[in-house]
This record gives C-alpha cells, sequence and structure tokens, in this order.
C-alpha cells in the first residue's frame, strides 16, 4: 500500500490492509473480463471488493457498535464476493487457481473481521 505522510489510525488495522490488498487484486483480474460484463459482474465483484475497506474505514470513525455494524457489512460484501469469484471461475473469467486464491484470501479477511467483531461486541457488553 502507498504511503502518505498524512495518516488516519485505521490504516494501521491488518484487516484493513489485507482488504485494501484484495480490492487491487480483483480490479486487475477484472480487467481481463469480457467486455460485455463491465456493467455486470466486472463491476458487482470490484464494488464488493472495494467495500470490505470501505466499509473497515468508513465504520472505525464511530462508535464502538456502529464499528461492529460496518465490518457486519464489510463481511456481507466478502461473501458477495465469494459467489462472485465463483461465478467468474464457472464462466472461465478466473482459472482455478486465480479462483483458489481469492477464496483463500477471503477466508482469512473472514477470520479477521468475525474476530474483531467478537471483541468490539466484549467492549459494547463491558461499557468500554
Amino acid at each position: 500500500m502507498k504511503k502518505s505522510k498524512f495518516h488516519f489510525k485505521f490504516e494501521d488495522l491488518k484487516v484493513y490492509q489485507k482488504a485494501m490488498s484484495f480490492g487491487e487484486i480483483i480490479h486487475e483480474q477484472t480487467q481481463h473480463f469480457p467486455k460485455e460484463e463491465r456493467f455486470e459482474l466486472t463491476s458487482q465483484f470490484k464494488r464488493a471488493s472495494d467495500s470490505i475497506a470501505l466499509n473497515i474505514a468508513e465504520g472505525s470513525a464511530g462508535t464502538d457498535k456502529q464499528f461492529h455494524n460496518y465490518l457486519g457489512n464489510a463481511y456481507y460484501s466478502l461473501h458477495e464476493c465469494v459467489s462472485c469469484s465463483s461465478k467468474a471461475f464457472n464462466r472461465n473469467y478466473l482459472s482455478r487457481e486465480e479462483n483458489e486464491k481469492n477464496r483463500e484470501h477471503l477466508v482469512e479477511l473472514a477470520k479477521m473481521i468475525s474476530s474483531l467483531r467478537v471483541l468490539i461486541s466484549k467492549q459494547i457488553k463491558n461499557g468500554q
């Protein structure tokens, strides 16, 4: 990720960094999808993959409860990416290896988001 001299705290979150990287992987992969998919699967996959990092960033600025909800939205977008990757594989836009690598990234992100949500839930319950 490109560094800036102007820094935001959420940029230190590993889950955010990994989500940003995943969005760039999908951006690159979708460059090779057929033109007729530009406003369909290509757009949907790119928006869903970008939405993971965007929800993490947006939610981090709020209360713990709000952040917990935004992480839920990131988790839903992640699941959408699973389906998009599968569709792209089924349509022969992605190789088996690319699809498996996408799924590996998504499993890792899912675990990270779930763990962070559990931690935040505990903070909410303890009133911190």
